[in-house]
């Protein structure tokens, strides 16, 4: 003899729940680093389902692409917006200063994000097309006051910036990084 048949238990309408995932994502990569990062990782943050996470996304590389484009987006269209405010060259240096230590460096979070996303691009080309992307953005941005080669060489000098005060117990301070770019674009 049978009982009733367990209580199936709800869907939850949660349409929100891939943006969630990506923005835990982040919060994880941010704690754990990359290598720390998984599914099961992911999904217990964001307290979902494993199969939830598998659902939204086939691989996780597809997962890390997706959460490191979304924190892409947010630095590069704050940076577009610092030199789109700039009226000259002069005041697009100084916004470049503050963008190098207000956003990306003032911030342990984003500045990890960043170091994140350079080495796991050293290895996997899906996620090389994302940092392709931000540098093509950033060169845009810096194309409203720099003609494209002195705006491919400071882009190249922020990403050392940002990797050296990464990785230096002595890192440059905002009037040292505001020297290094007018020695090369001022």
């Amino acid at each position: 003899m049978t009982g009733p048949a367990p209580a199936r238990r709800a869907r939850r309408h949660d349409p929100e729940r891939r943006d969630r995932l990506v923005a835990t994502a982040l919060d994880v990569i941010a704690e754990r680093g990359v290598a720390g990062t998984s599914h099961r990782a992911v999904a217990a943050a964001a307290d979902v389902p494993l199969g939830s996470l598998t659902y939204h996304f086939a691989s996780l590389t597809e997962l890390l692409a997706a959460a490191f484009t979304r924190h892409v987006d947010t630095v590069a269209a704050r940076f577009d917006a610092r030199m789109r405010a700039a009226p000259d060259r002069a005041a697009a240096m100084e916004a470049l200063v503050g963008h190098l230590t207000g956003d990306l460096l003032a911030s342990g979070r984003d500045l990890v994000l960043a170091v994140e996303l350079y080495a796991a691009a050293a290895r996997d080309p899906a996620l090389r097309a994302v940092t392709q992307d931000w540098m093509s953005r950033s060169r845009r941005s810096l194309e409203r006051h720099l003609d494209p080669v002195t705006a491919r060489e400071v882009d190249a000098l922020v990403e050392g910036l940002v990797l050296h005060s990464a990785l230096s117990t002595d890192p440059m301070d905002a009037g040292q990084i505001r020297s290094a770019l007018l020695r090369l674009a001022g």
